[in-house]
């Protein structure tokens, strides 16, 4: 069998299909990074989702296969020979699935190495989510096959490519609810829209149910001798919706298995002060705890005591719990898996903690934290990322008349903000009128 199966891989195209769909799979995932470089589940979406360009190349390069074939009357050849069909087709079958399958393994594994060393949290839905990729993969060459048989014409390869990635693409914007375009379309649905996003267990086992229920129609397409039997392919696709249905989660359900749990969970220093990070950035550690503990120590003269990151979501909503001794802080990921932005953790951390909570709404001055946390730091006010900060002219104001007053002065002014920040009262005038 290993023969035979080297014999194929010599004969058709598949090796170079392999090549193509692994270029291009690397290119377009080093492309975007910043897409992905937040951990091991964001890389796994993000190649889901670039099944829009890779599956049409496998269909593809199915069909350019059967046309290949069809060129050469190989068909004819193998019916002289006293074999059953099975003999025929399995060959074939087998190099082309395990083509794409390496292909897709081999741009998975080109990226890995560029969070290898910083992506500490690995979850197990990212071996099913690409465990599903991978059978959309080895499904849609098959496809390519049976479509490439029954219409074996040079243009049926490119026309495909170009009909699979419209449908992959503007298809599953035809469907009214999340789960359902998900599972039939399992490109869609894996953005991320936050670093602790997951897929459910249910929606991984509806995909997969129609991505096998797809590969057994292209084979069934493919096996069939007489064209007037084709409609049978419509059986395994059939009962692969139907299944499908019954097993993807929708609406709430949907919802609330998008977020992963465990991801949200803190991991934090062994000493004190104590810092804390989601088990999603657990790499950032060591690079956060230094910069939230001098924070930390300009608010010595407040109960803050502590520093979590905040793990809010919005889609579905979640939020920590608020803790009056614990500031929160916002951690982002660039592009190389570092915390981006590294010289805004300090101000944006003390800024929210003279914010006051969330639910205070419209009693939250930012001009008023802003200069409290500058007048802290000894620093000019700024907001923006780095490199691209610039001025607020009223935070700066007040950020000036704090630096003429006493230091004991305007010490009182700041944790007067603080203290009304937490009861969620207006903290407009507090730094420019004396609180003695």
């Amino acid at each position: 069998m290993n023969r035979i199966l080297g014999i194929e891989l010599r004969r058709s195209a598949a090796l170079g299909a392999a090549l193509l769909i692994a270029v291009v799979g690397t290119i377009v995932l080093h492309a975007t990074v910043g897409r992905w470089s937040t951990g091991w589940m964001a890389l796994a979406r993000t190649q889901r989702e670039y099944l829009a360009v890779l599956s049409p190349l496998a269909m593809a390069a199915g069909a350019w296969q059967s046309y290949r074939e069809h060129r050469a009357n190989v068909a004819e050849l193998f019916t002289s020979v006293p074999r059953p069909r099975p003999q025929h087709i399995v060959p074939i079958l087998v190099t082309t699935g395990l083509a794409v399958l390496v292909a897709y393994l081999v741009t998975l594994l080109a990226a890995a190495p560029r969070i290898a060393d910083t992506a500490h949290y690995l979850p197990p839905a990212a071996f099913v989510v690409v465990a599903v990729g991978l059978v959309a993969m080895i499904a849609s060459v098959w496809l390519g096959l049976a479509v490439g048989r029954l219409v074996p014409a040079l243009a049926t390869a490119p026309a495909l490519a170009v009909i699979g990635f419209a449908l992959l693409i503007l298809a599953p914007h035809a469907l009214p609810d999340g789960g359902v375009t998900a599972a039939f379309s399992p490109a869609m649905g894996m953005s991320m829209f936050s670093d602790y996003d997951t897929v459910s267990g249910g929606v991984s086992s509806a995909q997969a149910l129609w991505m096998v229920a797809v590969a057994v129609a292209g084979v069934v397409l493919f096996a069939v001798q007489n064209r007037r039997f084709a409609f049978t392919a419509l059986l395994p696709l059939a009962v692969g919706a139907t299944a499908t249905a019954l097993v993807v989660p929708t609406g709430d359900a949907y919802d609330q298995g998008t977020l992963d749990p465990v991801a949200q969970e803190l991991v934090c220093t062994g000493d004190t002060p104590r810092v804390c990070v989601s088990r999603a950035h657990e790499g950032l550690l060591p690079e956060v705890a230094p910069k939230a503990r001098h924070a930390l120590e300009l608010l010595s003269k407040t109960p803050v005591v502590a520093a979590h990151e905040d793990t809010t979501t919005f889609l579905p909503p979640t939020s920590p719990r608020s803790w009056a001794d614990t500031a929160l802080m916002t951690i982002t990921v660039d592009k190389h898996g570092r915390l981006a932005h590294p010289g805004r953790l300090e101000p944006a951390m003390l800024t929210e903690v003279f914010t006051g909570p969330l639910s205070c709404g419209d009693t939250r001055n930012f001009q008023v934290a802003t200069a409290a946390a500058y007048w802290l730091l000894d620093r000019e006010p700024t907001v923006g990322p780095d490199g691209l900060e610039f001025e607020d002219p009223e935070a700066e104001k007040l950020w000036k008349g704090l630096k003429a007053l006493p230091r004991a002065e305007a010490d009182a002014r700041v944790t007067a903000v603080h203290q009304a920040a937490q009861k969620c009262q207006d903290t407009t005038d507090l730094l420019t009128r004396s609180v003695r």
